[in-house]
Parts: structure tokens; C-alpha cells; sequence
């Protein structure tokens, strides 16, 4: 279920975690969200210390949230957000306070399901990862590679990269040395694509509903974000 269309958000993990909730919604509904989302956690949210943002006022919600979560969870210490804090923010420009919120929720609050993997992909094998793919090594003629996400390859690419599965087709196929059979990035297919006749870094993506293909370097295609983002 999608965080940002429930009752419920949570901010960080581990010994730092910030429970954001709708102060419109029942007290029942919000511990019902806030077991789920906690028990998903396990022991990473026993000692730790919990922030409980209900909003200006709200005293009571926040007791009964507080008190509920430090006996079911036995977390360290429940506080309410530093309005220092947020006075200071609502005074920083619209595109710091984006800034701001993506490092607040972004990659170093992240475990990532990334599959990495060293050597060669032989023919006949096929390597399938749930989220992005890395091989550190060749892919052979008569090989796949599959991933739901990204597939980066840091050698050459000579048999099939499947990228983006099953519908995604934001993601991309990344080689060091860009020579597939074929390519495929959500439900688009391409075979036989032009190579160079020199080993450089190239990457398949789609865009105006075909793929294509572009050096890595010259595009610099993420070079352009103003900070990290999660993938």
C-alpha cells in the first residue's frame, strides 16, 4: 500500500523515526496503520526514538499515539516535532524546502534490493532480479538478464537485457561496452540495434515511444538532478 495515500507516513528508520499522521482520521484507524507499518519494521523500532507529528494542537491524539506506541513497541522516547524547526523551513524558498524534503526521505533512509553480481553471463543462462540488476562482468550472446528495475552492466552487453518489468518503462539498460542482441524496457522491444565499433558506454531508454540508444557520457542523463534520488 502507497504510504502517501494512507492515514499514516513514516520518515527515517531505525533509532530515528518520525510517524506522521491525519489528525482527521480515528484514533482506531491511526493505531491500526501504525501497527501495520510498525510490525513491518520489527526490532528495528525497539530503543529507538519516535517523533508523532499530529499536527498544531491535537494534545490528546498525541497522548493516546504515545502511549500506545511506546507499550507495543518499546521504543526509547516519543516526542512531538521542534516548531523551531518548522518555522525555519516555512521560510526557505520552494525549491530548498524540495531539497530539504527529498534528503529528509531519500537514499540514506533506504535498504536497497539492488542484485549484484561478479562474472560472466555464459549462453544459455539467465539471471532475473526483482529490482535493479548489476553484473560486473560480460553478458554473452544467447544470455538474459532481467531486472524490474535498472540493469547495468559494467562490461560488455552482448545477449538480451530485459529492463523495467513488467511495465515500467522509465528505467533504463546501461553497458560499458553496448552490443545486445536485444533489448526490452517494459513493453517496449527492440532487436538489432546499431553498435559502435569501439567499446563505449552507451544506455537503452525510451523515449517518444520507441528505444534508444545514446552514449552514456555525452547525455549524462541524471547528471542534470540537483541531488541524489532514489531509483
Amino acid at each position: 500500500m502507497d504510504q502517501e495515500k494512507t492515514p499514516v507516513r513514516l520518515k527515517g528508520v531505525g533509532k530515528n523515526l518520525c510517524i506522521i499522521v491525519d489528525p482527521m482520521e480515528s484514533t482506531e484507524h491511526l493505531i491500526q496503520e501504525i501497527t501495520r507499518l510498525l510490525s513491518e519494521l520489527s526490532e528495528q523500532v525497539i530503543d529507538s526514538a519516535v517523533t508523532i507529528d499530529v499536527g498544531e494542537g491535537h494534545d490528546d491524539l498525541f497522548a493516546a499515539l504515545g502511549s500506545y506506541i511506546r507499550e507495543a513497541f518499546g521504543v526509547s522516547s516519543i516526542a512531538r516535532p521542534d516548531k523551531r524547526i518548522k518555522i525555519a523551513k516555512r521560510s526557505i524558498l520552494p525549491e530548498e524546502r524540495m531539497r530539504i524534503r527529498d534528503m529528509e526521505q531519500s537514499w540514506h533512509h533506504y535498504s536497497t534490493d539492488v542484485l549484484m553480481l561478479a562474472g560472466r553471463v555464459r549462453s544459455g543462462q539467465r539471471v532475473a532480479a526483482e529490482r535493479h540488476l548489476i553484473i560486473m562482468g560480460d553478458v554473452n550472446p544467447g544470455a538474459e538478464v532481467m531486472a524490474g528495475g535498472d540493469v547495468v552492466i559494467l562490461g560488455s552487453l552482448m545477449g538480451t537485457a530485459i529492463a523495467g518489468q513488467p511495465d515500467n518503462e522509465e528505467n533504463i539498460v546501461f553497458a560499458l561496452d553496448f552490443r545486445p542482441t536485444q533489448i526490452q524496457i517494459g513493453s517496449f522491444v527492440a532487436a538489432g540495434l546499431p553498435s559502435s565499433s569501439e567499446k563505449i558506454a552507451e544506455f537503452a531508454h525510451v523515449e517518444n515511444g520507441t528505444i534508444v540508444v545514446d552514449n552514456y557520457l555525452d547525455v549524462n542523463p541524471f547528471g542534470r538532478l540537483p541531488w541524489p534520488q532514489v531509483r
